[in-house]
């Protein structure tokens, strides 16, 4: 299986993984069994996670995208009709 990876400079990981967890609701804590408690996910794990479901629904749109694009091209061509006019 292929791999994606990206550098991240050390400098900028956190401010990263901050953004991420903030842009996307990530909780601090959980509840569990009616306590709250820290949230067991990490950011890095959350953008992780986060990172995959961007790419796995960008592939979907853009196949869905090109599905319609082809199933309204042969519409199209299945729908042409051949009228004459038997007077001319």
């Amino acid at each position: 299986m292929a791999q994606f990876s990206l550098e991240i400079a050390d400098t900028d990981v956190f401010r990263v993984l901050e953004a991420v967890a903030a842009n996307y609701n990530r909780p601090e804590t959980i509840f569990v069994d009616g306590e709250e408690v820290d949230n067991p996910e990490s950011k890095a794990v959350f953008a992780n996670k986060i990172v995959r479901n961007f790419l796995s629904e960008n592939v979907k749109a853009y196949e869905i995208k090109l599905a319609k694009r082809a199933a309204a091209e042969a519409a199209e061509a299945a729908a042409e009709v051949t009228i004459t006019d038997p007077q001319a």
